[in-house]
């Protein structure tokens, strides 16, 4: 038997995937000696890199003077969005404070580059992300990065409240009206004329809003450009570093961590340093806005003359959510044709608030007159007899209203909404029925010639029906008709013919509706079906309609549809049943004649 040699093909060894490796680094503070070491690690990373034989180059991003308690970090994000991209397949760095100092930041961070296949290689610690024990060493390892952020935190708020305590402020913070020359202080002459004139108005007597609205009309704008408001206003009135003085410590950080920011209502010292810099309001002008401004604000709204206040203004006030009433006024929209007049309500504060919402109604003003005189004892409203009795008032429920005397009694009182009742007048309804009958109503289903085409037997207007065409499948068409033909004798008018013969009234080819309703008034119709265009300029033109019916013209298509008419209707099973049908009935009237004879 001979031997069968096989010969066996060595396989081609795989090609070896490189990984794309890019690395992070970062540095808190921006010191010469720390950027030295930035772009120490930059350098270092990059031939690291380039040297291994199994990877390749895809960058390294480095952050300077960003704390790594936040993961907002321009360069950070940068990298991520590549990771997310497919573009990096390693990550290196240094140790774990560089990469986050937030442990929950760090793992959502870690995790999310875990299920999209990339994993963090971390220098210092050792640890890969990939690895079993990875994530154990990761949070472990990140807790203490964390509490170290937390301690550097503590001892950079220990120097500074040190140096507060000798009168040394913590930084060249950003005031406006000063600009800074060395450690000093120094009025900007520009804006130093603004701060006192937001000073002299206050002392005019005028609110932060009128203010706000002086400003916004001379274009005058804060050192960015933006507009004043009401809160950078208040700010300038509440600074005492206008007065020359120093107060240290107005605010703090609460925590290292999420860098949130609180107004120290006295959890932390305040340090007061006089005479530091130049003035540019007196101590006296000052203290005297603080105590002005504290007297509006026990007044609330009544304090602002720019506000429409009222003797009501912050008396109402909702049960539901705890806001006050507000005054509203505007026109009665309804009434169109007779003088407008102004309708008064009370509505909760929280609902005009853009993306407020209350279950508290809205009160005619006119109902809590008549509730409050009621309660009183009274027969009419009497503002000043309110204003000695009654502390405030309560809206308990839809219909509701509690009313608070002052000397410790309350009244509810249970009011009917009777507006439309006292709207509806039968003055109104006649007014409004004319209005209708000459003015189209803005919905949907109405035509230009809506209000325009007028019966002239029985005063009322054409109005316009759909109507199915029997002839053709599927169709429908417009008729203006009258709403009593049996009784004024008059027929339907086609919509399309009624377009026709008004474009050749006009002299137009085609119908055009702005240039119908510019010059047309409307359209008057008989018993005898004459039409009686009345133009605006006053002349008319008389047109007699052809009531009588006039069928389409045969198209090609009706045609050839009509003739295979029959040929859909008689299938050759009907035709057959058709066909015995007629022969029975012969026979049987055959025999019936034979019978007779």
């Amino acid at each position: 038997m001979a031997k069968i040699v096989r010969k066996i093909e060595a396989a081609a060894p795989a090609p070896v995937k490189l990984k794309r490796v890019a690395a992070y680094a970062r540095v808190s503070m921006e010191t010469e000696r720390l950027n030295h070491s930035l772009s120490a690690q930059v350098s270092y990373y990059s031939k690291l890199i380039q040297k291994h034989p199994g990877w390749v180059y895809a960058g390294v991003y480095a952050d300077d003077g960003i704390s790594g308690t936040k993961v907002n970090r321009p360069e950070f994000q940068k990298m991520l969005a590549e990771c997310e991209a497919g573009n990096i397949d390693i990550v290196l760095t240094k140790s774990i404070s560089r990469f986050a100092r937030n442990t929950v930041d760090l793992l959502e961070t870690v995790r999310h580059l875990k299920e999209l296949g990339i994993e963090v290689q971390f220098e210092k610690e050792h640890i890969s992300s990939l690895s079993d024990d990875g994530e154990l060493m990761l949070s472990l390892l990140a807790s203490f990065a964390q509490e170290e952020s937390r301690s550097i935190s503590d001892n950079v708020k220990w120097g500074q409240r040190k140096r507060m305590e000798q009168g040394i402020p913590p930084g060249h913070f950003r005031v406006y009206g000063y600009h800074w020359e060395g450690d000093t202080l120094v009025p900007t002459p520009e804006e130093a004329v603004i701060v006192k004139r937001i000073f002299q108005n206050f002392l005019d007597g005028k609110s932060r809003l009128e203010t706000e609205r002086e400003f916004a009309a001379e274009g005058i704008t804060t050192r960015d450009g933006c507009r004043w408001v009401d809160s950078n206003i208040k700010s300038v009135l509440c600074n005492v570093t206008y007065t020359g003085n120093l107060l240290l410590q107005k605010e703090f950080t609460a925590d290292p961590i999420s860098k949130k920011k609180k107004k120290n209502r006295g959890e932390l010292p305040q340090y007061f340093v006089p005479n530091t810099h130049e003035a540019i309001i007196d101590k006296e002008t000052f203290d005297y806005v603080q105590s002005e401004m504290a007297r509006r604000r026990e007044l609330g709204p009544l304090a602002n003359k720019a506000l429409n206040t009222s003797f009501l203004t912050g008396k109402i006030k909702c049960a539901f959510c705890g806001q006050s009433y507000m005054h509203s006024q505007r026109l009665n929209r309804a009434k169109r044709t007779l003088q407008p007049e102004k309708m008064e309500t009370w509505a909760c504060g929280s609902r005009k608030k853009k993306g407020g919402h209350c279950v508290g109604k809205e009160i005619p003003h006119r109902i809590i007159l008549q509730e409050a005189a009621s309660a009183m004892g009274l027969e009419a409203f009497d503002e000043q007899t309110f204003t000695e009795q009654i502390d405030h008032i309560e809206v308990t429920g839809a219909r509701e209203l509690t009313f608070h005397f002052r000397d410790g009694h309350t009244d509810i009182r249970h009011w009917v909404n009777t507006s439309k009742k006292d709207c509806w007048t039968a003055e109104y309804r006649a007014e409004a029925s004319a209005y209708r009958r000459q003015h189209a109503p803005n919905r949907n289903g109405c035509s230009c010639f809506t209000t325009k085409l007028k019966c002239t037997v029985c005063g009322e207007n054409f109005r316009r029906q759909m109507q199915h065409l029997a002839s053709v499948e599927n169709e429908t068409v417009y008729y203006w008709r009258c709403p009593h033909p049996t009784k004024c004798g008059t027929r339907g008018i086609r919509d399309e013919e009624l377009r026709q013969a008004t474009a050749e009234v006009l002299g137009l080819e085609a119908f055009d509706e702005a240039l119908f309703l510019e010059q047309i008034d409307h359209i008057d119709v008989n018993a005898e079906m004459i039409l009686t265009y009345v133009f605006k300029d006053g002349h008319t033109v008389e047109r007699r309609w052809d009531t009588k019916r006039h069928m389409p013209k045969w198209s090609a298509e009706r045609r050839a549809q009509f003739e295979s008419q029959p040929k859909r209707t008689y299938s050759p099973e009907q035709r057959k049943r058709m066909s015995e049908h007629m022969k029975e009935v012969r026979r049987n009237k055959y025999w019936s004649s034979k019978g007779k004879s």
